[in-house]
């Protein structure tokens, strides 16, 4: 498979990914759909792809690093649940946004 179809099929594991969670979300399944979001697959298929594309350093390095961004993602999902329903969805979209990327920017400081 050539690079460009690699990444229509990325792109369409993705798409599925996002579309099963939005669907079950709107259905009034959360719990179905936030296992969905997290649930390994694109993870996994990553692992796969990275394998595939650079080996077992590659996927070792990649991981590693991964495990960084588990406390600003914690606090990003936190900060909906708590801004949510004091400030409405936007709102608190924006500012669960700004402290990931405030949190990501401390870890990088802290990694260097």
């Amino acid at each position: 498979m050539n690079d460009w179809g690699r990444y229509v099929l990325y792109f369409l594991l993705g798409g599925t990914i996002v579309s099963l969670s939005t669907y079950l979300g709107a259905q009034g399944r959360s719990f179905l759909a936030a296992f969905a979001s997290t649930f390994p697959a694109i993870t996994g298929a990553t692992f796969i792809l990275i394998y595939l594309n650079g080996g077992n350093d590659a996927i070792v390095s990649y991981a590693k690093n991964l495990l960084w961004f588990v406390p600003p993602w914690t606090v990003y999902v936190v900060s909906m649940i708590a801004g949510v329903p004091r400030f409405g969805f936007w709102p608190a979209m924006v500012g669960s946004l700004a402290l990931y990327i405030s949190c990501v920017g401390l870890v990088r400081l802290i990694i260097r």
